[in-house]
């Protein structure tokens, strides 16, 4: 949606594709608190009793963005030990 701007203390979620991995969240999205931006994921649970429901995981969005990098940063890092540089 073009120029939509989000609005405090409101999100949306959407169906995730969780292609082969079960683990991954039923539900993400994004949502607004308090001029903070965070990543949502939500499972869909079943309780004891059988009602359904829906458990939510809340990450700061600058914490998710800042674990991709560092992701990202130790898979392109060599794995040696300093006596093997040759110099």
């Amino acid at each position: 949606m073009s120029g939509y701007e989000q609005k405090d203390n409101s999100g949306a979620l959407f169906v995730n594709d969780k292609g082969d991995n079960e683990s991954r969240p039923d539900r993400t999205g994004d949502a607004m608190i308090d001029g903070v931006m965070y990543r949502m994921a939500g499972w869909v649970n079943t309780s004891a009793n059988g009602k359904q429901y829906l458990s939510m995981k809340f990450t700061p969005k600058d914490e998710v963005q800042k674990k991709g990098v560092q992701q990202v940063k130790k898979a392109v890092q060599p794995d040696f030990e300093s006596e093997d540089i040759p110099f």
